[in-house]
């Protein structure tokens, strides 16, 4: 079977070890040596029954696709499918994705913010190194500590369901806003399903957010939901910027009424001297809650995996869109 790998080529190495290269070039006609991020430097295209495809690819947009009249199937070690062609499917394409694989350490980092920010940990640190001396923690930080907490999650979807599944070992109790999940969804998670995101914010100690962007979902963490959060509540977006009234939520920082943990933005990189990169109440990350460094080995193992399933005649294990996901969640009413 003739596949070739359409990425940045620079990400080859770090995403596909010796054994994983090896695997695949067994089963498929592949150079893994030559990767390309658009078809035209592709050789060969019209042969292609796989593409293997990754970060760095370029749209493959109709036109594209008709270049390619043999193409059966894409797999992807990335998570979005945005630069593949709404219609891929209807021409028989079948489709697979890692998102499974890199909302792993998504949630990993979410639970760990969850932690830290409960324990006042980023806020403390910062008084600990300005004023370098004993700092009294229950004078400073009456209410620190996960223990007893209320955690709002916006969206159960592959990532949102995993911190869910994560913060079950702790006590504190989870609430959910997911206008598609079900009372049957929310019990089998723990969780408890409330209507709307203000009623959500209000009774949250920590808000985060997990849906995805969409026109439906741009903006839905609003002045309004904003305003409804106690004060001292931390918000935690490891989802997409533009999810967030990004001046409201300034405003509340700078009122020092909330807190957040960012690792994304809008744009994704803010352009020099914006508040958020200084404001004490702020932790920014520059958008590494996904995969990187040696994680990026897990989406060439899911992609490979994928690979062999194809080639063996088998269903995909991770197809695109997922079969298993909830819808997208609506903005609030």
């Amino acid at each position: 079977m003739k596949a070739a790998l359409l990425m940045d080529p620079t990400l080859v190495p770090f995403v596909f070890g010796e054994q994983e290269a090896l695997r695949l070039a067994e089963i498929l006609d592949i150079d893994m040596t030559d990767a390309a991020t658009c078809l035209d430097e592709l050789r060969d295209a019209a042969h292609l029954e796989l593409l293997l495809t990754g970060w760095g690819v370029v749209r493959l947009g109709a036109e594209q696709l008709d270049a390619l009249p043999a193409l059966r199937a894409v797999v992807h070690w990335g998570g979005g499918i945005g630069f593949l062609d709404e219609a891929a499917s209807a021409r028989g394409i079948r489709v697979s994705t890692a998102r499974a694989a890199n909302a792993i350490p998504v949630a990993e980092f979410t639970q760990a913010m969850i932690t830290l920010a409960a324990k006042d940990a980023f806020w403390l640190s910062r008084r600990y190194g300005a004023e370098q001396r004993f700092v009294p923690r229950e004078v400073a930080a009456p209410r620190a500590g996960l223990y007893r907490t209320t955690i709002g999650i916006v969206g159960a979807s592959a990532i949102g369901t995993l911190v869910i599944e994560k913060l079950a070992a702790s006590d504190v109790s989870v609430l959910l806003y997911d206008p598609y999940a079900t009372p049957a969804t929310a019990a089998a998670l723990g969780v408890e399903l409330v209507d709307g995101l203000g009623e959500l914010a209000r009774r949250s100690d920590i808000l985060s957010i997990h849906a995805p962007e969409t026109s439906a979902t741009i903006g839905m963490i609003s002045r309004d939901v904003l305003a409804a959060l106690r004060d001292g509540a931390t918000v935690i977006n490891t989802a997409r910027g533009a999810l967030i009234d990004q001046d409201a939520l300034v405003t509340e920082l700078r009122a020092g009424r909330l807190r957040a943990v960012l690792d994304v933005t809008e744009p994704d990189v803010l352009e020099p001297g914006h508040p958020l990169y200084s404001l004490p109440n702020v932790f920014l990350t520059p958008h590494l809650a996904g995969s990187m460094g040696v994680e990026l080995r897990r989406l060439g193992e899911a992609a490979t995996a994928e690979v062999e399933r194809f080639v063996a005649g088998e269903p995909f294990a991770h197809p695109a869109p997922p079969t298993t996901s909830s819808p997208t969640p609506a903005p609030p009413s």
